[in-house]
């Protein structure tokens, strides 16, 4: 028998200590279900797997599993359609979905929460739900780092000035310029595979902190879940936010990356720099200068990066004082999570697809790359022949003074204009001066001659 049903709404499931009931505003200030309602999902996977535990180890029956499956999955398909009635008194997307098994199977749906607590269960359910969120997030990062790969691998000869203090420093590709991103990317992977690897333990089984005298089956419930560790202390299981503070770090990181990465792009369009043309359906207009282009998708991806570096600090001063075991301070996590997850995810997306859009004035990048760009070429080439590099150093200046106040073109210095600095100069030192062969020279592992992009780019795959 799966119970006796009922059609009437079952009495609030946890207030059986109090006399009274709280007071509205209480009620609506303490719920999570207006933002955890979205765990409901891996909620009822949880459920599931719990029950079917229960039935394995004799606490129900194999019928009654069945029953609380079979009503469960119908829950799912009442909220996938919209048709289920979400009620503020219920707090949280578990009392929710509970209420309601009742309230289709009676008894037997009060059965579903033997051996189980809200604080281990909340747990479980974050922790699933963030193990499909990174998986995601690993596949959108991958998207982005082969939109970059995809630009550079056609641009391996393009030259730009490469920027210290965002002044023109050495000539450098925009391949190279663009697999620094890629770097930081694959330091992003590592950081998300890393919070992945500590989000994918089962907590379920440690109850309210102290366990339960029930003879549950923890291990099973880890292989209907797909986990692969089980938490081994109860208090820690239902305490441990860690694996959030390691999402939410790797995401600010990754939101620090993707904000560099607009200001680039805000720089590189803007008509000062004009290195690359914003496409148009990646731009904005003024609602009253009728020429405007505006970067506003880079612009509020930069700002965005706030939100989740806010993420990330709150949780930590949320986690900071609290003792141990569980506290309602921790209903804060989910919001959290949400939050970071909703701006990276789209960033992310967006940020791929406008790399794939973009066009790039390679004339513009030359013209930039050259001129005082090359004057440690001219240094090193004293330096490979004996000269102490601080002497170079200081030749090299006062050739680069006298240029400025001269207003010649660097690239038009002649060789007796180097030899009045030093006699060390030979007739090859003229052909340094253009930004091409600046570039071709630097084949120093990890430098940026086309030659050496070309072998990184074959190791990076596609």
């Amino acid at each position: 028998m799966a119970g006796k049903k009922t059609t009437a709404r079952p009495r609030n499931l946890i207030r059986g200590r109090f006399a009274r009931g709280r007071l509205p505003e209480v009620e609506a200030f303490t719920a999570s279900l207006p933002f955890d309602r979205r765990l409901y999902h891996h909620d009822i996977l949880g459920s599931i797997a719990h029950a079917r535990m229960l039935a394995r180890v004799g606490l129900i029956r194999r019928s009654e599993a069945q029953a609380i499956e079979r009503t469960l999955r119908e829950i799912e398909g009442e909220i996938d359609s919209g048709r289920f009635r979400f009620d503020i008194a219920d707090e949280d997307i578990h009392l929710a979905i509970e209420r309601r098994l009742i309230a289709k199977i009676g008894d037997c749906g009060r059965k579903l929460h033997t051996a189980r607590s809200r604080n281990d269960q909340v747990a479980l359910d974050l922790r699933l739900y963030l193990r499909d969120q990174l998986k995601e997030i690993e596949g959108l990062i991958r998207a982005l780092r082969a939109a970059l790969i995809r630009v550079a691998r056609r641009n391996t000869e393009t030259v730009m000035p490469g920027y210290t203090h965002l002044q023109r420093a050495q000539p450098v590709s925009l391949a190279h310029h663009l697999l620094a991103y890629v770097e930081m990317l694959d330091r992003d992977r590592e950081r998300f595979a890393q919070a992945l690897a500590r989000t994918e333990v089962m907590p379920l089984g440690a109850g309210a902190l102290a366990g339960t005298t029930l003879p549950i089956d923890r291990r099973m419930v880890a292989r209907e879940l797909g986990f692969k560790r089980i938490a081994l202390n109860s208090m820690d299981a239902v305490s441990d936010r860690d694996f959030v503070l390691d999402f939410l770090a790797a995401a600010a990181i990754l939101a620090v990356h993707l904000s560099r990465m607009s200001e680039e792009l805000i720089l590189w369009t803007s008509s000062e720099f004009g290195f690359a043309i914003l496409p148009d359906e990646f731009s904005t207009g003024s609602s009253m200068m009728p020429q405007k282009k505006n970067p506003d998708l880079a612009e509020l991806i930069r700002g965005k990066t706030g939100r989740v570096i806010g993420d990330l600090v709150a949780m930590l001063t949320t986690l900071k004082g609290l003792p141990l075991a569980y506290n309602s301070d921790l209903q804060e996590d989910k919001e959290r999570v949400f939050d970071a997850l909703d701006t990276i995810k789209p960033a992310l997306d967006l940020m791929a697809k406008l790399w794939g859009a973009l066009r790039f004035d390679r004339a513009a990048m030359r013209r930039a790359a050259g001129g005082f760009a090359l004057a440690t070429d001219l240094a090193e080439y004293l330096v490979a022949r004996g000269m102490p590099f601080r002497e170079a150093h200081e030749v090299i200046g006062a050739l680069v003074r006298e240029t400025a106040e001269s207003g010649r073109p660097f690239e038009q210095r002649t060789l007796d204009d180097l030899r009045r600095h030093s006699p060390a100069f030979k007739e090859d030192a003229v052909t340094l001066l253009t930004a091409e062969n600046s570039l071709a020279r630097r084949t120093v592992a990890g430098g940026p001659s086309p030659q050496t992009v070309r072998k990184r780019l074959k190791e990076l795959g596609r």
